[in-house]
């Protein structure tokens, strides 16, 4: 069985990982590889980028920050017994506009399965999800859904927006605005 063992070598440390062996009676060891070494009691491990081999990329970083906000207000809960297969369909029409059909395959370019605890995610399931949101009540699930966010961040009703669908300006000095193309690609409204 392989270990890793501790080279002193003037004041620096290093790593190797070796193996004991018993010949004649003795304890020998068979150096295997240099692993590292460790500088200020941190390890800092040894490897060339050549022997890197990535095996699938995964999109994580912007499904963290929507998860941890949906979180934060419990919007999953708000959602229902699908709640969680709600927000994967919401996550991946804010991350690549994908359709039903084609979101099992997009779900498995993701880490969702671990953020939202939703293995073998199926088109069914999302039709189901779709299903049962159509059969609550909408302007209900909005109070709910702004009383959350007015009681996590604080907010008062005055002055307050939501609104996902495009937002249009019109006129020639709005600071907020500038010209270009909607979601859809449309040029001007």
């Amino acid at each position: 069985m392989s270990y890793i063992r501790k080279i002193k070598r003037g004041n620096k440390v290093y790593l190797a990982e070796v193996e004991g062996k018993r010949i004649n009676g003795k304890v020998v060891q068979r150096h295997i590889r240099y692993v590292g070494k460790q500088a200020d009691g941190m390890t800092i491990l040894s490897t060339s980028m050549s022997d890197v081999q990535v095996e699938q990329v995964k999109l994580y970083g912007p499904l963290l920050v929507l998860n941890y906000l949906a979180q934060e207000i419990g919007l999953s809960e708000h959602l229902g017994e699908y709640g969680n297969e709600l927000l994967s369909m919401v996550y991946a029409h804010c991350m690549d506009y994908e359709s039903i059909n084609q979101m099992p395959d997009w779900f498995e370019k993701t880490d969702l399965n671990m953020l939202l605890d939703l293995e073998g995610l199926t088109e069914k399931r999302l039709l189901s999800a779709l299903d049962s949101f159509e059969k609550s009540d909408p302007e209900a699930l909005q109070i709910k859904i702004f009383e959350s966010v007015k009681k996590r961040y604080l907010l008062k009703n005055s002055g307050v927006v939501y609104d996902v669908t495009n937002t249009y300006l019109y006129g020639k000095k709005c600071p907020l605005g500038k010209e270009g193309k909607d979601k859809e690609g449309e040029g001007d409204p």
